[in-house]
């Protein structure tokens, strides 16, 4: 009987234990969608906004995976048709740079607009928090030489706008528009 009694507090007291230890906190997986300037034309994979974003995460104790899903010369609507094949299962944020190619291309703002809406809807419809980086005004000294796409030092301080604001709890269900650059 004491024994029995024993077996049970322990079990007890382990059980309690178990509960107040702190879960392992799962991987936050973040896809980066975008044309060139995603995909870091000019700078590399590794200096682009996606690959800084992923390090300043972990530097800051959250275990992330950041995805460049950055195509060159990309506008909306391919973005639009890629959306799904882009953004696996399990994708907890997407990162939607839709950049200039639209109405660099013949696009209109009115079809810009409308697939930036479509993709925001198919995301948010799938669970997955979309933040939208689009500032209005972009600074002369983020270009490279070709004043079309962002150098290094630009895409630094993309990775630690969206840092801080990932790393920040959201705010609500909404899409997140990024802070000004």
């Amino acid at each position: 009987m004491v024994s029995a009694l024993r077996a049970l507090v322990l079990t007890a007291a382990i059980a309690v234990l178990a509960a107040a230890a702190p879960a392992a906190a799962a991987t936050l997986n973040i896809v980066a969608v975008g044309a060139s300037n995603t995909s870091g034309w000019g700078v590399g994979a590794q200096s682009a906004y996606p690959a800084q974003l992923q390090a300043l995460l972990r530097k800051k104790g959250i275990d992330a995976n950041v995805i460049n899903a950055g195509a060159l010369g990309d506008v909306t609507a391919g973005m639009l048709a890629r959306l799904d094949a882009a953004v696996p299962a399990g994708t907890n944020i997407v990162i939607l740079q839709p950049g200039a190619n639209d109405l660099r291309f013949f696009g209109t703002k009115a079809a810009r607009a409308a697939n930036i809406a479509a993709m925001v809807k198919r995301l948010r419809a799938r669970g997955i928090r979309v933040i939208v980086y689009d500032p209005d005004k972009i600074p002369p000294d983020f270009y490279q030489w070709d004043g079309i796409h962002f150098n290094a030092a630009a895409h630094a301080k993309i990775a630690a706008t969206l840092a801080a604001q990932i790393a920040a709890p959201a705010a609500s269900s909404a899409p997140q528009p990024a802070g000004k650059p």
